[in-house]
């Protein structure tokens, strides 16, 4: 055993190494404080995940600022990749302040350098570290934060990604040729890189006195079977002292010293050398240390509690409440549930006796039943009390679903619980049996059966479901008959409509005493794409068609509900839906959204018209994910299941409660919402595999002379206008630019209006002719997209004589009974080579899968509403590989925005929600006027 004279040189070794080794990570993180300095502007950074498993750095107003000095660093760190990022954040940015989702990814790499250091030596060559266990990735994935691209994190992705640190290390590891235990010292001196000290605490059942017992270890080594092996803390002075290897012994204390910093027993403890020897600890001396376990973790030093205490933390009393057990009695949120609470210690009641033992013990551990158990008598008596006023509550009639939901996932949204009395680690609330089966359906449904549509002849499906939408189906017949609302939020493409009339004919072969119609709401331009996929699927749906492209207003407005005795289903439109009354007025038996986005700005008229419809259940249909934006979140669950997530101000209130959360604060709303949301990829090779590949390209233009002149004279005009501008003034005239540049890009004539359209003009022109001969030559068909409805006549002149054939055209203009014959045509007629479409009016609702191009001939600058219309023809139905090109203006404020694009975010589907020129109009004049200006050399072709 060392002495204290001994102890006292290697503490004060410990003090001085630490202070040289925290010094350069201070100077790196803050500006030294003995010199005035401007802080750095602070930036708003968080990450978004593409459907591709990439990480990527996103700038956005929703985020929390950062300093710069963070920020340069992440930026760098996921510049190079996810696993570097991840890297970065989990080992270099331990202890910093980060808003949850930075901190929510960060756990990920804290983990697997945790892992790293256990193994630490001098080994140049790197092995690979195993992923967590599954049941660790399921609950990392759950825990998931809201942000873009939420909607891919599973288990699996989470195991990938923890590949991705590994090999990241890996490379550092190659490039560098340093040892794993230099790496790791590397990124944060928090890591304990020689060994790991730990503190080891025992039961001694022997001595009443003093029934436990202490001893502060370290990890000597592994054996051959990858056990670590431990040896007394105390034999380190004297293995290190005869290597004379005092580094190693820094090292080793490095933790200890640390976590000394924040523990005043453990402080005393080591300036008296108690720690390196065992001792015998009364119950107050062993909970002393069981409340400051997180901070001895955080510092490097590992706890070892008893093998019976399960996590480190003995079992604790619980009031445990059961929601459920019974059917419920009605039906949606406010159904009414039994509810039913008992005290329990390990799963069993306490008697009245044991329950009085613990509330009137202090707070720390006793010894109930035999084993050493945690009380805290004033919390679980403020617990307790707060579960028998609800089941006291309760007793009378019950519980509303809504409000049981909200106890299962520890979601207190609507405030009806004060979050201070009631905490997880004191109480549980559980589903009772019949609750529990309920919710393993809508929460798991590829596990449940699957629906099939059987009738007779007449009302049976003409189609065939596809596995997963026999799912979809049994999933949305299960919600609704409880009274539940659904999003189906299934990827474009994968048969949203299939799957809803599916249920329609399912439902119409039901007898029932009240005969109710399903309404269908969905934008104009999709109601000839729904009234033709149910003349293909489902004719025997008896069908009304509320709106004036069909009916006069004149006879809309004299419809009555008595009048729909004989529908089955009414199709209308989120316009009509303010206009005619009766539409409000009806008792529907499904009330149905397509498009169901076009309700997730709460306060709109639409909005508010859509939610005081009248129906038994509620479907929102969507392919673009509600889990980006909590805003977006509420007001579709506003629709579909009303009160779950409380009122407007009482979720803007939980949202702020969730955000200060320290770990996962997200965690409880995803286990809310999961059970009402069904989102399937098509990407996703289990949900269907027989779609063709989709490859994107940039189509590079140049511009000709007349495009470079003009261009250069309006971004001129623009450096002259702007710098006399301010406010509205001057954001009108930076978008009005931006527009004049896209058009010059297209052609002059768009700009001029000089109805000229010579195709020698237009670079643009030049490289459609170029992919329309080898389109041609291979006689396939092409879809061609424009933001602009005055070029889409000049485009289809022009494809008309490089293809030798007329093709279509549709625009916002064209009638929308015209509509579903251009879609046949273009489907059918093999000598229809093409079809122009302005992006608005073909950018959602239109199958046309008989196209195997798509091009893009200006950008929106909205990577989603671009995908959307990519979606028309890349779809289920699609046999062939489509192949989509983008043009781009080389040297112009195109190729920028693309690069802009692609560098901040082009793998999340719901980029720029408003559309990029809001951003862009807030730039600076020198920022606004390097993006805008024309590169000639790259502009002009040789």
């Amino acid at each position: 055993m060392p002495t204290i004279a001994q102890f006292r040189r290697a503490s004060l070794l410990a003090r001085g190494g630490l202070r040289n080794l925290l010094l350069p990570t201070r100077h790196a993180i803050a500006p030294n404080p003995g010199k005035a300095t401007v802080s750095p502007s602070p930036i708003r950074l968080s990450l978004a995940l593409s459907p591709h498993g990439r990480l990527t750095l996103v700038a956005t107003d929703d985020a929390p600022e950062l300093a710069t000095e963070l920020a340069q660093r992440l930026t760098v760190a996921f510049a190079r990749g996810s696993g570097h990022g991840l890297l970065q954040l989990g080992g270099a940015e331990i202890g910093q302040a980060l808003p949850p989702v930075l901190a929510y990814w960060r756990e990920l790499g804290t983990r697997y350098v945790t892992a790293l250091c256990v193994r630490t030596g001098n080994e140049t060559a790197h092995s690979p570290v195993p992923p967590p266990a599954p049941a660790d990735l399921e609950t990392l994935a759950l825990g998931a934060p809201v942000m873009l691209g939420a909607e891919y994190i599973d288990a699996a992705l989470v195991a990938a990604l923890w590949r991705e640190i590994d090999d990241a290390f890996a490379l550092r590891q190659t490039e560098t040729q340093a040892t794993t235990e230099v790496l790791v010292k590397q990124l944060n001196d928090a890591w304990n890189v020689v060994g790991r000290v730990h503190f080891n605490v025992a039961v001694n059942i022997r001595d009443n006195a003093s029934p436990f017992a202490f001893l502060a270890t370290y990890t000597h080594q592994l054996s051959s079977h990858g056990t670590a092996l431990h040896r007394p803390l105390g034999e380190a002075l004297g293995e290190f002292a005869a290597a004379k290897d005092s580094g190693k012994l820094l090292s080793l204390l490095v933790p200890v010293q640390r976590a000394a910093e924040q523990c005043g027993w453990l402080r005393d403890m080591v300036e008296s050398g108690e720690i390196f020897h065992p001792l015998r600890w009364s119950a107050s001396e062993a909970y002393r240390l069981l409340s400051d376990v997180p901070g001895l973790e955080r510092a490097g030093v590992i706890v070892r509690m008893p093998a019976n205490w399960r996590g480190n933390r003995p079992a604790r009393p619980q009031v445990t409440a059961t929601v459920g057990a019974k059917p419920a009695a009605g039906l949606g949120t406010d159904a009414l549930l039994d509810f039913s609470m008992q005290i329990t210690l390990d799963g069993a009641p306490l008697t009245p006796a044991e329950l009085k033992q613990i509330l009137s013990s202090t707070r720390g551990l006793a010894f109930v039943r035999g084993q050493w158990i945690e009380v805290d008598a004033e919390q679980l008596g403020r617990t307790l009390k707060q579960f028998k006023d609800t089941e006291q509550l309760a007793s009378g009639q019950g519980i509303t679903f809504a409000e049981a939901a909200r106890l299962l996932a520890g979601a207190n949204v609507a405030g009806e619980h004060d979050q201070t009395t009631a905490t997880p680690l004191w109480s549980q609330v559980i589903a009772g049996s019949w609750l529990t089966s309920v919710l393993q359906q809508l929460r798991s449904p590829s596990g449940a059966k699957r629906a099939r549509v059987r009738a007779s002849k007449k009302d049976a499906l003409r189609g065939t479901l596809r596995p997963y939408q026999e799912v979809g189906v049994h999933w949305l017949d299960s919600l609704s008959r409880l009274g539940l609302g659904a999003c189906l939020a299934d990827d474009m493409g994968l048969g949203k409509t299939i799957q809803v009339l599916a249920l329609l004919l399912k439902r119409r072969q039901e007898t029932s005493s009240e005969h109710r119609p399903s309404l269908l709401v969905a934008p104009a331009s999709l109601i000839a794409n729904w009234q033709s996929e149910i003349d293909r699927f489902a004719p025997a749906l008896r069908t009304l068609i509320a709106h004036r492209s069909v009916l006069s207003a004149m006879d809309l407005d004299a419809i009555n509900p008595a009048q729909l005795a004989n529908t089955d289903l009414v199709i209308t439109t989120y316009g009509s839906l303010q206009r005619f009354p009766w539409l409000a007025a009806t008792q529907w038996n499904l009330a149905i959204l397509d498009e169901a986005q076009a309700i997730k700005n709460p306060g709109a008229k639409q909005t508010r018209a859509v939610k005081r419809l009248h129906a038994r259940s509620r479907i929102a249909l969507t392919g673009t994910p509600v889990e980006n934006r909590l805003t977006d979140l509420w007001s579709i669950f506003d629709f579909i299941n009303p009160g779950l997530l409380g009122s407007v101000k009482q979720f803007t209130s939980y949202s702020k409660r969730m955000a200060a959360k320290p770990d996962n604060p997200y965690g409880a709303l995803r286990e809310l919402v999961r059970p009402y949301i069904l989102r399937r990829l098509k990407t996703d090779r289990s949900v269907i595999s027989d779609l063709p590949d989709k490859t994107e390209v940039t189509a590079w233009c140049y511009l000709s002379r007349t495009q470079a002149a003009l261009y250069q004279e309006a971004v001129a005009e623009l450096r002259h206008q702007v710098a006399s501008a301010e406010g509205i003034r001057r954001r009108g005239l930076v978008l009005a630019c931006l527009m004049r540049l896209k058009q010059i890009c297209n052609h002059p004539s768009q700009w001029l209006r000089d109805d000229r359209w010579d195709p020698k003009d237009s670079g643009k022109l030049a490289r459609l002719r170029e992919l329309a001969d080898v389109i041609a030559a291979k006689q396939e068909k092409v879809l061609v997209f424009t933001q602009f409805r005055e070029v889409t006549a000049p485009l289809a002149a022009f494809l008309a004589r490089a293809f030798g054939r007329d093709g279509l055209t549709l625009h916002g203009g064209t009638d929308v009974k015209k509509r579903k014959e251009l879609v046949r045509r273009f489907q059918e007629d093999e000598g229809t080579p093409f079809l122009v479409v302005s992006l608005k009016a073909g950018g959602s609702g239109l199958n046309l899968t008989a196209a195997s191009h798509v091009i893009h001939f200006d950008r929106w600058w909205n990577p989603a509403v671009e995908n959307q219309a990519t979606d028309r023809a890349f779809r289920i139905g699609q046999t062939k590989n489509v192949l989509v090109h983008k043009f781009v203006c080389r040297g112009t404020v195109e190729e920028k925005i693309d690069q802009l694009i692609e560098a901040k975010s082009h793998l999340s589907r719901e980029l720029l929600d408003g559309g990029a020129e809001i951003t862009l109009s807030e730039l600076n004049d020198d920022e606004l006027i390097r993006l805008v200006s024309l590169d000639l050399n790259a502009a002009m072709q040789e």
